[in-house]
């Protein structure tokens, strides 16, 4: 099915043609039609499956159809998003998908000064996409109004409740007109998923793409074992021998990133950190250069999982393992994405086995194990036990498998 046949308009399907887009995924195939209707929605689909354009696109063909003159300091759409990193993102393919519209946008979030954006706004903006802090602030200065909203979207649901935001949503929420639509947007379904929902959608449709061959990200994943002290030097080797054009390299820390870019350029490897300790203009500029490929290699911490969107980036590396699951897929969600193929490699030491078992878990199997000579390491780390649950929540690492109930 061509996107001509989802009820988008000429301008946004010329728009589409010059992104290079030629057919919709499968979440853009049953989510448009969902946002055109104006119904409310939540959906689930796995990251770099185009769940962006599954809600930008109808909401621009919604918007221009719209006849109400827009009053200052209004908006008709507020998108909510975790973090400035997607809240830019998102923005950017605003702004692509609507080059031949008469549609104004923004970008709003924190750590940067907060007196352009209120300028913004003071004519109005079709769409505004948010991090919840920053908009709370700018409610409260009363530097933005909701009694001209249309659509509520929450995007990236799991992550903002991950990050500690449900209070901030249910703030905002409260403040919105109660006759919108709502579009709730997420990489998966959990409980906590279904709560928020349950609070702040009413009466919604719920459409969900399972993981199949067709849809799901093509991310050969695969994992080294070495002792945590030899890491830097099996990245470094890693990087010449195979003549690596680009990774975008996950680390714990942010004194953790510095350390190992400083180890890099030792070895005559040009590498970046990217962490909340840096200005966000400097991040910006940071992510420019990586999608520009001025920029090889950048050490990020976990902040970067759902602000980084490339086309081909060729490989993800986790130098060290996450401490929660659900980021390990969002992390590896950054290669492979919109049908390309890429690589996630994980560098494992004994130290990583609890959190190495939980991702295992997670996905259900497995991850293939390879072996890096000269790295072999001296504290041999177990193969992992899907079935498991870890004695305490601050245990040692250890795991037992769970006993079969007794009949």
């Amino acid at each position: 099915m061509p996107f001509s046949k989802l009820g988008l308009s000429t301008p946004i399907l010329q728009a589409l043609n010059e992104c290079g887009y030629q057919q919709p995924t499968p979440i853009q195939k049953k989510a448009i039609p969902v946002v055109l209707s104006g119904k409310n929605l939540i959906a689930a689909a796995q990251t770099g499956t185009g769940k962006t354009a599954s809600f930008v696109l109808p909401i621009l063909q919604k918007l221009t159809e719209q006849q109400e003159a827009l009053r200052g300091k209004r908006v008709r759409v507020l998108i909510l998003t975790p973090t400035r990193e997607l809240a830019i993102q998102v923005e950017e393919n605003i702004v692509d998908y609507a080059k031949h519209l008469e549609i104004s946008s923004l970008a709003m979030y924190g750590g940067v000064d907060s007196e352009p954006q209120k300028q913004a706004l003071i004519y109005g903006i079709d769409i505004l996409v948010a991090t919840p802090g920053r908009l709370l602030d700018m409610m409260y200065q009363r530097a933005v109004h909701f009694d001209q909203l249309d659509t509520l979207v929450l995007d990236e649901a799991d992550r903002m409740l991950d990050m500690g935001f449900i209070d901030d949503i249910t703030k905002i929420v409260d403040r919105l007109p109660e006759q919108r639509q709502s579009l709730l947007f997420s990489a998966t379904l959990s409980p906590q998923i279904r709560q928020l929902a349950k609070s702040t959608i009413e009466q919604a449709t719920e459409i969900s793409v399972a993981s199949n061959s067709d849809n799901t990200p093509k991310i050969d994943q695969w994992l080294v074992t070495v002792d945590k002290d030899k890491k830097s030097a099996l990245l470094s080797q890693m990087i010449l021998a195979n003549q690596w054009q680009q990774a975008l390299i996950f680390i714990q820390t942010k004194h953790g990133s510095a350390k190992l870019v400083s180890q890099l350029e030792k070895r005559g490897i040009k590498a970046e950190a990217f962490h909340s300790g840096r200005s966000q203009a400097s991040r910006s500029k940071l992510l420019a250069d990586f999608k520009s490929g001025e920029v090889q290699f950048v050490v990020a911490t976990g902040i970067a999982a759902r602000g980084i969107d490339i086309d081909d980036l060729d490989r993800v590396v986790n130098y060290d393992l996450p401490d929660q699951s659900d980021d390990y897929i969002h992390r590896i969600g950054r290669t492979g994405r919109a049908g390309a193929i890429g690589e996630a490699i994980s560098f494992v030491s004994r130290d990583d086995f609890r959190n190495l078992c939980a991702i295992e878990s997670r996905l259900g199997q497995l991850i293939e194990r390879k072996e890096v000579e000269g790295f072999a390491p001296i504290k041999e780390v177990p193969v992992s036990i899907l079935n498991f649950r870890p004695k305490s929540n601050k245990g040692s690492g250890h795991y037992k498998p769970r006993k079969k109930p007794s009949k």
